[in-house]
């Protein structure tokens, strides 16, 4: 148990049900201690990490008086969050404007790829489009070959669900002391391009440039970037700086006379064959244990199977199991966090459904439908 309440705890999210970004900001939020309801569109119920700690109903909005409900929820929550494109909330009875009405200290979270503005603003898009647009994905992979996808970290959760987490946490704090309520427009394109800065920054002082894999922080570099073992697996070197660079050499045996300046653009090919030869000579693990415990920025390139079992992530609980699924360790931490924390229940989607609908005091004849709904399907089991 936390010796301290977490930093949330007392406000109440409202978030309608969506992919990627919008559920995981909700996951954050819940983590850090708010009473979040999941408001679910009817479908199958796949157990998901980002559910961890919410509670959940189903109301499909599109049927008549569905909006009330959610309305009424609103009328008690600090925040709502939606990721909808542009105009679908309005269309559906949700939003801003008749949230806020409800509630004029609502903050009204809102999840876009492309933004709320702008002629792409209602075109179809998913993460890997948003952050074509910004520059980050051409920046990643090697001249001639296609930009290979980051996942979707990058654009969803670090342009999108961060953002939108820090500007809700943001426009709480100004409520507390203003009393008014905000719409925040948060976008992946413009999240991805707030992170995009240490490039433009980078290139305005002549340390960067279009060309791909040819700079300090793209593999460009050949202390900075992945080798491959001899088992056909990876080894990770970061050796930026020059004492880290000089242990990395020392490590691999390799005289730093004989392979030249550390910062000389020009030498880098040739670099990078020395060091591809000598990584290649050994496998992944011998490699891991002669870094291990040294300065050099040299660690082991993990698989997601692999990470909970290596020891610094298991000293650090960094990875619980709850039933099917491994839970990443709540972040960031506080000095008032439980030492053994566990991850919270991931309810059944649509669990609360029956104990908070009845709470709300519109959505009359949605309720009734429902409720007739359910018990014609009753008669038939």
């Amino acid at each position: 148990m936390d010796v301290q309440p977490k930093p949330l705890t007392g406000y109440r999210v409202v978030e309608l049900g969506a992919i990627g970004p919008g559920p995981y900001c909700g996951q954050l939020l819940a983590d850090l201690g708010a009473d979040v309801i999941v408001v679910h569109r009817p479908g199958p119920d796949l157990p998901s990490v980002d559910a961890r700690g919410k509670r959940s109903i189903v109301v499909d909005l599109r049927k008549a008086g569905a909006a009330d409900i959610v309305l009424d929820l609103v009328e008690t929550a600090d925040v709502l969050i939606e990721g909808n494109r542009p105009g679908v909330a309005e269309r559906l009875g949700v939003g801003p404007l008749a949230c806020l009405e409800r509630n004029p200290a609502l903050i009204y979270g809102r999840m876009t790829g492309w933004g709320q503005t702008g002629p792409w603003a209602g075109m179809a898009g998913h993460d890997i489009n948003y952050i074509a647009l910004t520059g980050a994905l051409l920046a990643l992979g090697k001249d001639g070959e296609p930009p290979p996808p980051p996942l979707n970290l990058v654009g969803d959760f670090g342009g999108g669900s961060l953002f939108l987490a820090l500007g809700i946490v943001s426009a709480l704090l100004r409520a507390q002391k203003t009393g008014t309520g905000d719409i925040i427009d948060a976008s992946i394109l413009d999240g991805t391009s707030s992170m995009m800065g240490v490039v433009h920054s980078l290139t305005a002082n002549g340390q960067w440039t279009a060309a791909r894999g040819a700079n300090l922080l793209d593999g460009g570099a050949p202390f900075y970037r992945c080798y491959r073992t001899s088992d056909h697996k990876f080894m990770a070197a970061g050796a930026i700086e020059p004492q880290f660079f000089a242990r990395m050499l020392g490590v691999l045996g390799i005289d730093p006379v004989d392979f030249g300046p550390q910062n000389d653009p020009a030498a880098w090919p040739a670099q990078h064959r020395i060091l591809e030869k000598v990584f290649a000579s050994r496998n992944r693990d011998d490699w891991a244990a002669l870094f291990d415990g040294v300065d050099a920025c040299v660690t082991p390139v993990l698989d997601y199977l692999e990470a909970p079992s290596h020891p610094q992530n298991r000293a650090r609980r960094s990875h619980l199991r709850a039933g099917d699924l491994v839970h990443p360790h709540e972040a960031p931490r506080f000095a008032g966090s439980s030492a053994d924390w566990t991850p919270p229940a991931v309810r059944p989607r649509g669990a609360d459904t029956a104990q908070i609908v009845p709470q709300a005091a519109g959505g009359g004849d949605y309720r009734r439908e429902t409720a007739d709904r359910e018990a014609i399907a009753a008669e038939r089991e």
